[in-house]
């Protein structure tokens, strides 16, 4: 049997990513080294070292940037409290947060403010998380699993809303929201989805690709990235092997020798130039690579206003 490697389209780099970069890149070439980022701009190996090579600094807290310097915010979100420690110590921020992110703290402050109490369904100690409980910390209660929902406790009358971090897969917390629409009959949804376009469009491509017979994915993303993960996990929901790498040299070759059909995506921050080594590693072992094209997406962000022009 001829092997074959189908690759998923859409893959890799969302819209709020490459705004993020952009913001970078765009700052590098205006401003020079070093650029203080906060947090690693985007959740992906690759992206960061190729910025820290060309003079980038990430830092964890603004604490480490030097008085007087430019300062990126991450394209996860942050929270009030990081603002205006910048804005207190007069550092030139610049927000790369992505616009699906912001949508979320917008809608979360609005419920707050007209009395509700929020729900945010995702997961401890992410970058996005933090962001969006700082927003109003004694507000929002964080529910990560389906076994949290027993446990929540809220006073009689209490007005309740749920929220959740943009890079979940919709598979993950449809449960979860079950779960507290029948403890919780009055609890408000989002307007819209807070799930983003790009992690929806992903992890319907990699169902797609199950779906024509696969027996093995490899998912181009870093472990830190939340929504690479997701891909994996929507493909062993699904019965098929999934196995998350950085790069062609992480590929488990060995593993794959029983497998004449393997598959290829990449999370929302894996650059594309890592899936075309995997491509090309694949093809010298015997691998026929075949593009599945599940749907074309023209989604574009405007840079920040002081970037523009």
């Amino acid at each position: 049997m001829q092997r074959r490697l189908l690759i998923a389209r859409p893959r890799g780099f969302c819209a709020g990513v490459v705004r993020a970069i952009d913001v970078v890149d765009r700052l590098l070439e205006r401003e020079g080294a070093p650029l203080y980022v906060r947090k690693e701009i985007v959740h992906n190996r690759a992206v960061v070292e190729d910025f820290r090579s060309r003079g980038v600094v990430f830092v964890d807290e603004l604490d480490q940037v030097p008085d007087g310097q430019t300062v990126v915010f991450s394209a996860h979100g942050i929270s009030p409290e990081v603002r205006d420690e910048a804005e207190r110590r007069g550092l030139h921020a610049v927000d790369a947060t992505c616009p699906l992110v912001t949508k979320v703290h917008h809608e979360v402050i609005r419920l707050v403010r007209e009395g509700f109490h929020i729900i945010l369904i995702g997961h401890a100690g992410h970058d996005e998380v933090l962001g969006t409980m700082g927003e109003a910390p004694d507000r929002i209660t964080l529910v990560t699993c389906l076994g949290d929902v027993a446990g929540l406790e809220f006073p009689p009358g209490a007005r309740l809303a749920y929220a959740t971090q943009t890079t979940l897969s919709i598979d993950e917390t449809l449960g979860i929201v079950e779960a507290l629409k029948e403890r919780f009959p009055d609890l408000i949804e989002p307007r819209k989805s807070d799930i983003c376009y790009a992690t929806q469009n992903r992890q319907d491509a990699v169902k797609a690709l199950v779906g024509k017979g696969l027996d093995h994915l490899l998912v181009v993303g870093s472990r830190t990235s939340s929504n690479s993960r997701r891909l994996c996990e929507v493909a062993e929901n699904l019965g098929v092997p999934a196995t998350l790498i950085d790069g062609a040299a992480d590929i488990p070759i060995e593993d794959l020798a029983g497998c004449p059909r393997v598959g290829l995506t990449a999370g929302a921050s894996a650059p594309e130039h890592l899936v075309q080594e995997v491509v090309a590693f694949m093809g010298d072992q015997g691998w026929l690579p075949e593009e599945v094209v599940v749907l074309k997406e023209n989604v574009n962000f405007s840079l920040p206003s002081e970037l523009m022009g």
